[in-house]
């Protein structure tokens, strides 16, 4: 560990996680606007659904770690969606169990770490069905490709229901949650812009807006300390004679708190 010592941000989930700071992912946007103020960390694993999540939490989240993490934000919901494969057997599928698997996630491990960790749960955003059935029917053309996979149901019912059902628990059990199904859908041509070629995961457009809500649910609690980057400590911010010197060459100029350079100025 090097410190300064910032509050701990954890990004813990599925494929989305893990790639969240791939081609202008939503990790990377947050860790560039809480930079200098807290560390983001990733604990992303493609494929994974919540049932497998729960098998290793207290090792992600260990209690007797001296650090605890501020802020987790969860998403599993792309493969706890999925109706059952080809087979019939449910094997990515916790869709029945929802209810209680995320029950289990929230009131474990995570919520009793401290009494200062806060969790926000993310629902699945819309998938764009047609790329799915596009890259299901070329996956399945390629030679040996049905030998090591079988068929994932993914339709934007079952996320639809799946997110539903994610955000009435979530307000039971009075944690936060966004709704990125709903979220996604408020926009024009939201399955073309939104997406990479496999209809499911977030291009960096879509990364825009799941980043955009985070923001606004930390903006918007009411807890203290805010965790909302403009309300955050900034790292070495005091003014130095050794900052850059203005025009006049008299003063110096403190530089800590720009954000001229970002293409999108986030609140």
């Amino acid at each position: 560990m090097v410190g300064p010592v910032r509050p701990l941000f954890v990004l813990f989930g599925s494929s989305i996680v893990q790639i969240s700071f791939c081609n202008g992912g939503w990790g990377a946007i947050l860790s560039e606007i809480y930079a200098r103020k807290a560390y983001i960390i990733t604990r992303g694993y493609f494929g994974w659904n919540s049932r497998r999540a729960l098998q290793i939490l207290d090792q992600v989240f260990p209690k007797e770690a001296e650090i605890q993490p501020s802020l987790v934000i969860v998403y599993f919901g792309g493969n706890d969606s999925t109706g059952p494969n080809s087979s019939g057997r449910v094997l990515m599928s916790l869709f029945q169990n929802t209810h209680e698997e995320n029950r289990n996630l929230s009131q474990g491990d995570m919520l009793s770490l401290s009494d200062k960790t806060r969790v926000i749960f993310l629902t699945c955003p819309p998938i764009n069905e047609a790329k799915v059935r596009i890259n299901r029917m070329l996956l399945w053309h390629l030679p040996g490709a049905s030998v090591y996979f079988s068929e994932l149901v993914r339709t934007n019912e079952l996320c639809r229901t799946y997110s539903a059902a994610l955000m009435e628990l979530c307000k039971e059990l009075g944690i936060n949650a966004i709704d990125l199904y709903t979220a996604f859908q408020k926009l024009e041509d939201w399955q073309d812009a939104y997406f990479i070629e496999d209809g499911v995961h977030s291009s960096a457009e879509g990364s825009k807006i799941v980043a955009e809500e985070i923001l606004k649910v930390i903006k918007e609690a009411e807890k203290e300390p805010s965790l909302h980057w403009r309300s955050m400590a900034t790292e070495y911010s005091e003014d130095s004679p050794y900052d850059l010197v203005a025009a006049d060459g008299e003063r110096t100029l403190n530089p800590s708190e720009w954000t001229y350079y970002r293409e999108i100025q986030w609140e």
